[in-house]
């Protein structure tokens, strides 16, 4: 089945810096969360490490209430997901929101968020017990208590979800892609749909975006509103001729608005993300992955009116290279919409 800083300076230059700004990344290659100060590009250790309580595929993480939780999706093992939770300010672990096999737990999880009228956690789960079986977005409280999966009602087609994300509006927004197993008779890379639940009930309100209605929309993940109220979504190519890119889309009509490539067409080997955030000061973050040693493992930083980036932390770095850097998160990112708070 495929799955899928940080700190700068020293903690106490951090306490006493204003301008470190922290990103945390999730390493898909030696299962770590790692440390960045975006300033500078500065590589400050891992603030989970390679393995810690068991980690093997971090994916989505927020920081609520002093505490930072991290999915890990066990991957290729026989266990199901979990969600652990760790000191928001050392890393140490504390326990786990959800652990593994345990009843509910979620099986394949990728992105969460907490918020909604009840403040719970939301963990989109890609899928079920069998590798194209369809998936849920599950729902926990605080002290880690199954409250149910979102309802579906009138979408009745495959449900991979992946990313999640509350929106300006205060609904949920979940991308959802195809069966992704190449030995399964499904199989379909190029699906994907961002769909819309609501808020109070967890019913499903509508379609906002597919493969169908925006050809450029193949196997979306990470997904973020920009301070307009756009939507900015990860997406892959299609075939050699296309491109792996961020779309921008009207969350309302679901119109394409825009597109920022990350690699150019007939491109091998290839560069894409999974998942996107927007920093401190408004430019989206892009962690690289893909087959292109030169930049698997950088992060992009862009301006999304010009579409010009720069790389704000290279492939190379001494002691601290991302190998692979899938979710990524700042300290003061809203924990529903993922936006960065300036207080």
């Amino acid at each position: 089945m495929l799955l899928s800083a940080v700190i700068g300076l020293c903690g106490l230059l951090i306490g006493h810096s204003s301008n470190a700004q922290t990103l945390f990344v999730g390493d898909a290659v030696d299962s770590s969360v790692k440390q960045f100060d975006v300033a500078t590009g500065t590589y400050a250790g891992a603030f989970v490490p390679a393995g810690a309580n068991g980690l093997n595929g971090p994916m989505g993480m927020i920081f609520t209430n002093g505490q930072f939780l991290l999915v890990n999706q066990n991957v290729n093992t026989n266990s199901t997901g979990e969600i652990l939770r760790f000191d928001g300010a050392t890393g140490a672990h504390l326990t786990n929101l959800v652990s593994a096999n345990t009843p509910n737990a979620p099986f394949a999880p990728r992105g969460i968020v907490r918020g909604g009228p009840d403040n719970s956690y939301y963990v989109a789960d890609m899928v079920g017990e069998s590798s194209c079986a369809n998936g849920s977005v599950k729902r926990y409280d605080d002290a880690g208590t199954f409250l149910g999966n979102l309802d579906l009602g009138t979408f009745t087609d495959v449900f991979h979800p992946r990313g999640v994300v509350f929106g300006p509006d205060g609904d949920l927004y979940v991308s959802s892609a195809g069966c992704l197993d190449p030995n399964d008779a499904h199989f379909d890379p190029l699906k994907g749909n961002i769909l819309r639940f609501d808020r109070t009930t967890g019913r499903f309100v509508k379609l906002i975006a597919s493969n169908g209605t925006v050809t450029d929309l193949h196997r979306p993940e990470g997904l973020v509103f920009d301070n307009a109220g756009k939507l900015w979504v990860t997406s892959f190519q299609a075939d050699p001729k296309d491109t792996d890119k961020i779309l921008k889309l009207d969350a309302t009509t679901g119109g394409l608005l825009d597109k920022l490539p990350l690699s150019k067409q007939n491109a091998t080997p290839r560069s894409y993300a999974q998942a996107i955030i927007f920093g401190p000061d408004g430019k989206l973050y892009i962690p690289i992955t893909g087959t292109d040693k030169k930049t698997t493992g950088e992060v992009r930083r862009c301006d999304t009116t010009t579409k010009l980036c720069d790389v704000v932390i290279p492939t190379i770095k001494a002691g601290g290279a991302i190998g692979s850097g899938w979710y990524l998160i700042f300290k003061n990112s809203d924990p529903a919409t993922l936006n960065y708070r300036n207080n």
